[in-house]
């Protein structure tokens, strides 16, 4: 995930870091982040719903891989989780689902994996490419029983800010794409703490920031409003990105 911010105390405002840089520029973040339903609308429209995003070799997986924005919780709560490797952590999936879920890391990985090697590409212009290994997202939705009235898929991570969970979310379209994954290794290792263990959102058609680090909850809802500000993520409801980030 792309450069998240510090909340300062009393007022204070945002402290502005990695990816932010330019966004945090009026004039560029009007360009970077204007026409949202234009674009949205353009993209799909020229774009098959199914295409993937282009796949690489090994050869071409980058030295290094940034670890940008939040590295690490801080938390007691995700510590302890840490010093026991995960061995209690959950991921709850619900909301408009038909069977609420309970999933271990060892649930995760035992479901039918899929490895991609995808380029990461951040709002501020630098790139790098990895190795992701995760269940598809879809599959774990359709193990849940996703209810007709659901349209979004919201997704809560372990790291506050302002004393409030992260969050981002994504239509159903982009849940059920099949590059669409919840990856618990990056380059055939389990993902450090800074690239988000144990598990993160890996949605290979929109922007880094799209790929929230730290998953805790996955939940099917009918509208995004009532939650955050009501935008669909920490990054739109702050400083007005893009909601829909398609690449």
């Amino acid at each position: 995930m792309i450069g998240r911010r510090a909340l300062l105390g009393g007022g204070a405002g945002l402290l502005l870091a990695g990816c932010d840089r330019v966004a945090a520029i009026p004039a560029a973040r009007r360009i970077l982040f204007a026409g949202e339903d234009m674009h949205r609308g353009l993209h799909r429209a020229l774009t098959d719903r199914a295409a993937l995003a282009p796949e690489f070799t090994p050869s071409q997986m980058s030295p290094i891989f940034r670890a940008n924005g939040t590295r690490d919780p801080g938390t007691p709560a995700y510590a302890a989780m840490v010093a026991g490797r995960f061995a209690d952590w959950r991921l709850a999936v619900g909301g408009l689902v038909a069977r609420p879920l309970s999933l271990s890391l060892t649930d995760l990985r035992s479901l039918p994996n899929r490895t991609q090697i995808t380029r990461h590409d951040c709002v501020e212009g630098w790139s790098a490419i990895g190795q992701w290994t995760g269940p598809m997202l879809g599959n774990v939705l359709k193990a849940a029983g996703v209810r007709d009235a659901a349209r979004y898929i919201v997704f809560t991570c372990a790291d506050l800010y302002g004393g409030a969970p992260y969050y981002e979310s994504i239509d159903l379209i982009d849940a059920f794409h099949p590059q669409t994954i919840l990856a618990w290794a990056m380059n055939g290792r389990p993902l450090d703490v800074a690239h988000g263990a144990p598990v993160r959102l890996r949605v290979e058609r929109q922007l880094g920031y799209k790929h929230a680090k730290y998953l805790m909850r996955i939940d099917a809802v009918a509208s995004l409003a009532g939650i955050g500000r009501g935008k669909g993520g920490f990054w739109e409801d702050n400083v007005d990105y893009d909601w829909y980030a398609g690449i």
